[in-house]
């Protein structure tokens, strides 16, 4: 649409316009081999376009030439033939094979730069959004967008270059004949326009639904010593039915939708044929056609319907394709929450002075998570915070390494504002140990060494000490070389906490966040991993979230938190003295009743 203004011309372009500008984009480094692809393409047409010439001159020659002259025209175009034959060989294997070379050459880089987006997006997209999704998107939408990059461009040159060269040609033969097959091509291309619109739906819905299934089959996979230890079995099994289903029902829509539109063009495809057949019959009684004409006008036909299949096949390989590519670029156009403000500097925290200073948070407009939260942790010293679930004790300790942005106030380490850090070099200040602790498919010594990459063995092994690791590292068969399994699954909860220390161990932050790292413990596996903590804590500036109230009685100052709010800071004599929330909830402890 054109909307003509008093200064300029602004068109406004579809959004597939745009969409297929961006498509294209991801051609450019492969241009010498898109061009290469396109020009062998066009040999192949041209040699098929070739032969039933070559038919019709040799028909007519056969009724006027000579013997001798027969004979010598037949090796000729025989020689001809075969040279064309062999360059056709050469450009179908080059199409065939580095043409699907190009398209996963073009998809392994949108997967890397999915891979990479995702590396980049803040917590709160994967809050949002589901991770079976986001793998599907990955592989499964990448795998149909890699076919549309390759066949696309392909199949549509080659379609249009017969058709157009092919119609050409007929026009030559017999002009009325063709009119009229003519007059049924712009009926399928009409048809084929408003199915391609009704499928394009459908092929959607189809790319949510099979998310949906690798989703379910993700979540059940991953919580299967859940779903053993309750039975529920058969409630999994209801759940991935449900999912299931579901996309069988769009898949079924799709494939009712394709029989319609392949069994409608099919019958028009035979409509040329019927046509060509009846008009062409006329014709030769006519004595307007020749009956050689009449039978090289079928092989064009012939060659006419190939590529008007090859279109019907495109508009599927298209709606598949493009359809992943919408879903791909509506990841890769999300933008990060959490980013390097233009000012960020690579800094280093000497000292570890914490201070919030009147911060307020939500997850969402309506839901205040923090109120007017200002405290100031002194270098080197351990702060706790305690108080009930759901307090916002995690959520302070998330918005020191930005992982979630305040809403306003200021978070400052020794004076410089947080957002005055690069995120790399904040983050690589700040060691966090978590009470839910992630242990990477590998080695020990691949999940110890992701604390710091470029440590060596000796700054691994002296980490894993430090931890009260290594005596159980070395008793193993592979010592640090020894396979964990998917989540850590051959340890036991107490070895991988004592893991992630060490990763710490190995970091060397200047800052300690402890997120209620030793509340899922047994006694024996507490006082191992408390005593790491407590080595680990030594002349850094520590953040403790603490469910066991008996953890935190040496911290140098303790918070309660609740609401949102600080209710209530001290030490542990001086919250005990003032007989109010730590108080109660230390003494409901002490007595074995654990509410917090």
């Amino acid at each position: 649409m054109i909307i003509v203004g008093k200064d300029d011309i602004i068109i406004k372009k579809s959004k597939e316009e745009i969409m297929i500008k961006k498509f294209i984009k991801y051609y450019k480094p492969y241009k010498k081999l898109f061009f290469f692809d396109m020009f062998c393409a066009l040999v192949i047409a041209a040699v098929d376009l070739t032969l039933p010439q070559v038919l019709r001159f040799l028909t007519n020659f056969l009724k006027e030439g000579n013997i001798t002259d027969i004979f010598k025209t037949l090796g000729l175009l025989g020689v001809s033939l075969l040279i064309l034959y062999i360059i056709r060989f050469g450009a179908q294997y080059y199409v065939t094979s580095w043409g699907h070379i190009m398209g996963a050459k073009i998809e392994s880089d949108m997967r890397q730069n999915l891979f990479y987006h995702y590396q980049r997006l803040s917590f709160s997209f994967y809050d949002r959004n589901n991770t079976g999704e986001m793998i599907s998107k990955l592989i499964n939408d990448l795998f149909d967008i890699s076919e549309l990059a390759h066949h696309g461009p392909e199949n549509l040159l080659l379609s249009l270059l017969k058709i157009i060269g092919s119609f050409l040609l007929l026009m030559f033969i017999n002009v009325p004949i063709t009119l009229i097959l003519l007059a049924i091509t712009v009926v399928m291309a009409v048809f084929s326009y408003f199915q391609n619109k009704k499928m394009r739906g459908i092929f959607t819905e189809n790319r949510k639904k099979i998310a949906g299934v690798n989703s379910r089959v993700q979540d059940s996979l991953l919580g299967i010593k859940v779903i053993k230890s309750f039975a529920n079995e058969e409630l999994e099994n209801h759940k991935f039915d449900i999912c299931n289903n579901e996309f069988f029902r769009t898949k079924s829509d799709s494939y009712k939708n394709m029989g319609s539109f392949h069994a409608v063009n099919s019958f028009l495809q035979g409509m040329l044929y019927l046509a060509a057949l009846v008009s062409g019959g006329f014709f030769v009684y006519k004595g307007t056609l020749a009956p050689a004409d009449l039978a090289i006008y079928f092989l064009y036909i012939g060659i006419f319907i190939n590529p008007i299949e090859m279109l019907i096949n495109f508009t599927e390989l298209f709606q598949r394709g493009f359809s992943g590519f919408r879903r791909y670029i509506e990841i890769i156009e999300t933008d990060p929450e959490i980013i390097d403000s233009k000012h960020a500097k690579d800094m280093t925290v000497q000292g570890g002075e914490i201070q919030y200073q009147n911060v307020n948070f939500s997850y969402t407009q309506n839901e205040p998570v923090l109120n007017d939260i200002s405290f100031l942790i002194e270098q080197g010293k351990t702060a706790a915070f305690v108080g009930p679930s759901g307090g916002g004790k995690t959520t302070i300790c998330s918005l020191l390494p930005r992982f979630y942005d305040i809403n306003n106030g200021n978070i400052t380490i020794d004076g410089n504002n947080i957002k005055d850090f690069k995120l790399k070099s904040l983050r690589n200040n700040i060691g966090v140990v978590q009470q839910d602790v992630y242990i990477f498919n590998g080695t020990i010594k691949d999940n110890i060494s992701y604390g710091n990459p470029n440590a060596d063995d000796a700054e691994i092994i002296e980490a894993a000490k430090k931890a009260n690791i290594h005596d159980f590292i070395t008793s193993l068969p592979d010592g640090y070389d020894t396979k964990v399994g998917e989540r850590g699954a051959r340890l036991s909860g107490g070895q991988k906490q004592r893991i992630s220390i060490a990763r710490v161990f190995l970091k060397n932050p200047r800052i300690l966040i402890l997120d209620e790292a030793t509340s899922a413990l047994d006694n024996e596996s507490e006082k191992h991993i408390q005593e790491a903590l407590d080595q680990l804590a030594k002349n850094r500036t520590t953040i403790v979230i603490a469910h066991r109230l008996s953890t935190i009685r040496n911290a140098d100052i303790i918070y309660v938190i609740a609401e949102g709010k600080i209710k209530e800071k001290g030490n542990h004599k001086e919250l005990m003295a003032q007989n109010g929330l730590y108080s109660r909830y230390y003494n409901m402890q002490f007595e074995g009743i654990d509410e917090l």
